[in-house]
């Protein structure tokens, strides 16, 4: 099946997320679960990023501060500290790359836009700050909003759901109605997998992925080495890719629009493989 035509506004420039695209992720911090301090210096930097947008990344998503489980938040300045001079030079060298950048506070995110970005990725979907939906509004640029019940602080500590895929959409369809009110045009959901879920909770949103379909809008998957395969497969992250490719594969069957990764060739080759299984669909 080819989905109808959709696109976000990206400060002027039209995405088509027709057919799945490809989001890289860039760690700008030295904790990170899999490739905290890779990237410390701007050489190094921006080595990466040309590699992934060779490799076929649209959007390039910087983020300074970890999220893994019992992450310590940083201050605003050292998040700005550490985002702003990597946006500054990914805008220069790489002009027409799309850059998102992955931050739950406000003035980050408008110091951001300015400095070249044009999505805001927001892991506390607007919880963090009362004023972030506003700002959002504002700056006209796409909003992804994702799921996460706690904080990365204490979120793995004892996650329970009655029905998980129910409260998560739930989430989603109230958020939706406040940034819509607010006249925000682009949202993209992001079901949140390892942030406030068990494994069996991450499986299970990952099997229902398609139920987030009814609210319209384009669904990101951020799965990329984490310990929902790590610990099915009971290696370390820095051998979960193949677990990480199978189940992109699942997932772009069940509707993601937007693969959010570390490892950019593979998930391309994913998309690659499921198009071709989409063809062949009507072919008697």
């Amino acid at each position: 099946m080819i989905f109808e035509k959709q696109t976000i506004n990206c400060r002027g420039r039209l995405l088509d997320l027709s057919y799945p695209i490809v989001m890289g992720i860039l760690n700008l911090t030295s904790d990170s679960f899999f490739d905290g301090g890779q990237y410390s210096t701007e050489s190094a930097m921006l080595r990466q990023v040309e590699k992934m947008l060779n490799e076929g990344a649209t959007i390039i998503d910087v983020g300074g501060m970890s999220s893994k489980p019992g992450a310590i938040l940083i201050s605003e300045e050292e998040e700005l500290k550490r985002v702003l001079p990597a946006l500054n030079a990914i805008h220069r060298e790489f002009p027409e790359a799309v850059i998102s950048v992955d931050t739950f506070r406000s003035k980050v995110a408008v110091e951001s836009v300015k400095a070249g970005a044009s999505i805001v990725n927001d892991i506390y979907a607007g919880r963090f700050e009362e004023n972030m939906f506003e700002t959002i509004a504002k700056l006209g640029v796409p909003y992804v909003i994702m799921h996460m019940q706690g904080e990365p602080a204490n979120m793995q500590k004892a996650p329970t759901y009655e029905d998980v895929t129910k409260e998560v959409l739930h989430f989603f369809i109230e958020k939706m109605g406040q940034l819509r009110a607010l006249g925000v045009k682009d949202i993209i959901i992001d079901p949140g997998f390892g942030f406030g879920k068990t494994v069996e909770h991450n499986y299970q949103l990952l099997n229902n992925l398609h139920v987030f379909r009814m609210t319209d809008l384009p669904i990101l998957v951020g799965i990329s080495r984490k310990s929902m395969i790590c610990r099915v497969l009971n290696v370390p992250p820095a051998a979960a890719l193949n677990g990480t490719t199978a189940l992109h594969m699942v997932a772009l069957q069940q509707g993601a629009r937007l693969l959010r990764v570390h490892d950019v060739r593979e998930a391309m080759e994913a998309i690659q493989i499921w198009k071709q299984l989409e063809q062949v669909k009507n072919v008697v």
